[in-house]
């Protein structure tokens, strides 16, 4: 896996330089601001970018927009965005332009390396890792008259997990529930979210935008 970092932290920038390649994995650039984090991709070609939300000059957006401007020259890859706190606008941005391949983590879960490794392998393989943090916060933001309202407790856990990236196997092994059990639930999420099935539309991508653009709507 070859890994291009965007962080303008000099210590977590050479922390993470260090926690990856103790993994086995090839770290072949490092930017501190947006221009160097493109010219590395376009260079280096890698398979992921980690890539801070809030880079050089503004600290305000930079680093989503340089993800985006990445992903534009080289379709395909794997972005995972780091920030230091739940940034809700931004956590709808990254994913409503499609979630294949892509993470939003807070920087402190890179504190918790299991979970950091097994986020950054997901999002690497094909997958979607938000945090948590970020489903929890988004989630306790809704109000009750959302159509969100119509989920029971337990689907409303569901969907928390399915928001962060896990797969069905991984939702029953957190919930200490059968699979079955899973996809029972979650086909009663698609009904009552009123997701049908088609060609075109991943329904659980669809579930999770669902209440991404809600909240983002009522904050």
């Amino acid at each position: 896996m070859r890994i291009v970092i965007a962080e303008d932290d000099a210590l977590l920038r050479e922390g993470l330089v260090l926690l990856l390649r103790a993994e086995g994995l090839d770290v072949v650039a490092t930017a501190d601001n947006p221009s160097g984090f493109l010219a590395a991709v376009d260079e280096h070609q890698p398979d992921v970018a980690i890539v801070d939300v809030r880079m050089p000059p503004t600290h305000t957006d930079e680093g989503i927009v340089a993800a985006g401007e990445a992903r534009r020259r080289q379709p395909g890859l794997a972005v995972l965005v780091l920030s230091a706190y739940v940034e809700q606008a931004f956590a709808t941005e990254l994913l409503a332009g499609g979630s294949e391949r892509l993470g939003y983590l807070l920087k402190e879960r890179v504190g918790r390396v299991e979970e950091f490794l097994t986020a950054l392998r997901r999002v690497a393989g094909g997958g979607t890792a938000v945090d948590p943090e970020v489903v929890g916060q988004l989630l306790a933001r809704s109000r009750p008259d959302t159509a969100l309202d119509r989920l029971t407790p337990r689907e409303r856990e569901v969907l928390s997990l399915m928001a962060e990236g896990l797969g069905n196997t991984a939702i029953s092994e957190r919930l200490y529930v059968t699979e079955g059990a899973v996809h029972k639930n979650i086909r009663s999420i698609f009904a009552k979210l009123d997701l049908t099935p088609t060609d075109r539309v991943d329904r659980r991508v669809s579930a999770v935008l669902r209440y991404l653009e809600d909240t983002q709507r009522q904050s």
